[in-house]
Order: C-alpha cells, then structure tokens, then sequence
C-alpha cells in the first residue's frame, strides 16, 4: 500500500527471508563467514542458538546460497520426527535407492555408501535442522550416531542444528551430554543494539528504492530496539507497520508516534525488555557492592593487628589472576609489539604456527578469532597489532587455507586441553575481538584444514 507513498520498488520489511536483503551487520555476515568455514572444514556438528526471530532462518538460506556447489545440503524443517524416521528422511533426500519399508540397517548402509562415494570425490554433505529444541531427545541420539560416520581424517557427513534457547537446556541433560560432547561449534545470535537497528533499517529502506535522507531516525531506532528487544522480525514488523501509518496520516516522514503506534498495534508494549532488566540487575550490583566496600574496607584497614607487612605477606600467597590460559595482554617479551615490523611478526607467527601443529594433541581445542583474505595484507597486520593489545602475542595462530578457491589467514588463539576451558576463555574475549563471532576449533580439525589446502594445492599445481 505504500510503496508508491515512499518511491519503494518492493516491500522491505517482510517477514519471510529475503536473502537478497541479508544484513552483515550486528556480527551476521561474520557468522556466515565462520559457518561456512566450519562446514567446510567438516569437523561434526555446529550449533546455532538464537532467540524466535533472531534471524536463524535467514542464515540457513543464506548458506544454502553461498555453499559451495560440491557441498549437497539436505533440509530438515519439521523437527519432531522419530529416530527411524530421520535417516529416512535423508535418504529420501539424497534420492538413495530406499523404500519406506527398508530397514534400519539398510538405510544405514546405503547412506554410508553414499556418503563414501561423495568424499572420494571431493564432495560433501550436511544436514540442516530447523527448530532442533523441539526434536525429542531419541532423535537428536540418532543425529550423534550419523556423526560417527567417517574415515581416519574426516567426518562423512556434517550436522548444522538451528535451534532456539531451548535447545542449551535439552543438551544439559545427563541422558544426551554424548551429543553435546560432540559439538564442535557453537554460534549465538545477538539480539540487535539500537545502532544496528538504525543502520538495518536504513539499509533496507535503499535497498528497495528509496531516495531521499534517512527515514528511520537514531532515536526511532532506539525506541524499536526497546519494543522488540532487538529481534529482527519484530524490527521488520514495527518498520512495516510504522511506514503504514505515515501512509495513512498522508506524511512523508516517519514520526516517534508512528513507531509507538506500531508497537501498540502489534501488541509489544507488554514485553520485557530483557536487555534493558540485565543493565538495570547490573547497576543495583555495583552500587550494592560499593555500599559494601564502602563499609567494610574501614573496618578491615582500622584493625591495628593488621600490619602491612601481613597485607602484602598475604597477597603473595594469591595466586596471579593473569593463568598461562588466561585471555590478557602480558607486558613481556613474548608479546611485544615491534611497531615498523610487523611482516616479521606475520613471518613469525606462520613458523610458530607450524612448529605448535608439530606437537599439539590433536584432541585440544584452540579459538578461531577470524578469517581474513590472503590478499588483504594491511588488514592481517593491522588485525594483529590490534590483538596484542588484548592477547598474549605468542599465543597468537595463523595459517593459511582455501574457502571455495579463495586463500583466507585464519587466526587462531592459545590451545586448551579441554572444551571447558577453552569456553570459559571465549567468554572472557573482550568485545573488540567477539565482533567476528569467535568459536572453538579442534587441533585435529586444524591440521585436516592444512592438508586439504595443501591438497588442494597439489591437484591444482598437477592440472597446469
């Protein structure tokens, strides 16, 4: 209806994905990128959680676009199948040569034959499951069993679970924790701050026609970011149903009444904006605590059995706070950045790199940070100086690797014998370096990466 109102050549808020219309923003296209990565990798099975309308779908048809055409995907989007009815459903899928009243067994070893006969070619498969929290338990069971099928170096057939919050806590249970074990990546989908929301919708607005200054205003973002709590289909909802009612008051500009009768309209008002509680919880936290500082401290310095000696006798004892796996930028040596040589430190990195594979366990974790294109030099350098000021530098990974025939650094950080440490790290990374959606590799899934790019290399070099 109001297309022609504001000179737009098509809709551009609908609720269905519009992959013509992807957002990188807000960390999306950096997950694509790293999603993509780990498919191609073929390490099991990946995660990804977001919140109803965080933009799950979206991704999925994005990767089913930028995959690349040796990788066949099979599309799961009804979630409460049966443990039977699973492996028959991407039987089905891959046209194998199955009936309904086929076996088990046999489905089994037609898929496995299947899934063989693709990675002799070079070709892969993965699975993609849509509203993986609603599976029952004995199905997502069956999906850990299909990820054992593989050969001495890589997983024959990859597993990518979209799923909303839910699915964090049905992986919790004792009766599944053998799946969760086998997760090698996990991706969390951010709700959208109000600085996205602002550059999204405008975004959108351009891309379907329009022409004149900006419609969505910083202050109209931040009002849509508080009624839909920063979920990108309630963000398309507000937006439609706002530029409907400038349409209906005859004005070309969008006004703060048009969000918040958008927001009335569509019932959000009432929701809590769980963002805005966490800030709120945060502040009550830290005056509280400083109400107890401010209390206790006194006391504590006021008691004269209490020498200074005895202070600093005790804060010897302590353990450092800064581990040899804690995310912090030693001032030592090892970390010091030598500012006009800094493709001596690339040159040193790449070595260290090689020298760390030679003896790491292949069944510890390190965390991918970012892919950068091989061409892009400035950017590599420019990345790792900005890294040492918050990572140690010698614990800092590159190697090179190919993506869809495209060279990329991929940089990686420190190693961890254990995927809760490595967890416990991520989590610590300050947010400079989560911009890019940071996950956990495997050491094992490391070297796999290095083989097949020198693999490939190797074929490429024989067919000139």
């Amino acid at each position: 209806m109001y297309l022609e109102h504001f000179g737009l050549q098509r809709p551009p808020f609908k609720i269905t994905p519009d992959t013509s219309m992807f957002y990188a923003g807000n960390k999306r296209g950096a997950a694509l990128q790293a999603l993509m990565y780990a498919i191609v990798s073929g390490e099991g099975i990946i995660k990804v959680v977001g919140e109803v309308g965080a933009g799950k779908t979206m991704l999925c048809r994005m990767l089913e676009i930028e995959l690349n055409n040796n990788i066949e995907i099979v599309y799961i989007a009804n979630p409460s199948l049966s443990p039977d009815n699973i492996l028959h459903v991407i039987a089905f899928e891959l046209k194998l040569n199955i009936t309904s009243d086929s076996s088990k067994l046999e489905v089994m070893q037609a898929l496995q034959n299947y899934l063989l006969e693709k990675h002799i070619n070079n070709n892969q498969v993965v699975v993609f499951v849509e509203e993986a929290q609603s599976m029952p338990i004995e199905t997502l069971e069956e999906i850990r069993l299909l990820s054992n099928l593989e050969t001495n170096e890589n997983k024959l057939l990859q597993m990518v679970l979209f799923g909303q919050p839910e699915l964090d806590e049905k992986l919790r249970q004792p009766t599944i924790r053998q799946l969760k074990e086998r997760i090698t990546h996990n991706f969390y989908l951010d709700p959208f701050a109000d600085d996205d929301i602002y550059k999204y919708l405008n975004f959108r607005m351009r891309l379907v026609g329009y022409k004149g200054t900006d419609l969505f205003s910083k202050k109209m973002a931040r009002t849509i970011e508080k009624k839909s709590n920063g979920l990108t289909r309630r963000i398309n909802i507000l937006a439609d149903k706002a530029l409907l009612a400038a349409f209906s008051d005859d004005q070309h500009d969008l006004k703060l009444k048009h969000i918040i009768l958008a927001a009335k309209d569509s019932d959000f008002d009432q929701n809590f904006n769980w963002q805005t509680i966490t800030r709120m919880t945060t502040f009550v936290l830290i005056i509280v605590s400083a109400i107890w500082i401010g209390t206790m401290l006194p006391a504590i310095f006021n008691n004269t059995d209490t020498s200074i000696d005895t202070i600093i006798n005790e804060k010897n004892t302590v353990p450092s706070i800064i581990s040899e796996t804690e995310i912090s930028a030693e001032k030592n040596s090892d970390n010091y950045y030598y500012a006009g040589n800094e493709k001596q430190i690339l040159k040193d990195r790449l070595q260290q790199t090689q020298q760390w594979l030679e003896t790491a366990d292949d069944n510890n974790f390190t965390i991918q940070l970012i892919l950068i294109d091989g061409w892009a030099n400035n950017e590599l350098l420019n990345y790792i100086k900005k890294t040492s000021e918050h990572l140690k530098l010698n614990k800092l990974y590159i190697y090179t690797a190919s993506i869809r025939g495209r060279t990329v650094y991929s940089i990686l950080y420190n190693e961890y014998d254990s995927r809760e440490l490595a967890t416990s790290q991520l989590k610590k990374l300050s947010t400079s370096l989560t911009q890019n959606s940071p996950y956990l590799r495997t050491v094992k899934g490391i070297k796999a990466d290095i083989r097949k790019t020198r693999n490939l290399a190797n074929n490429n070099s024989g067919t000139h």
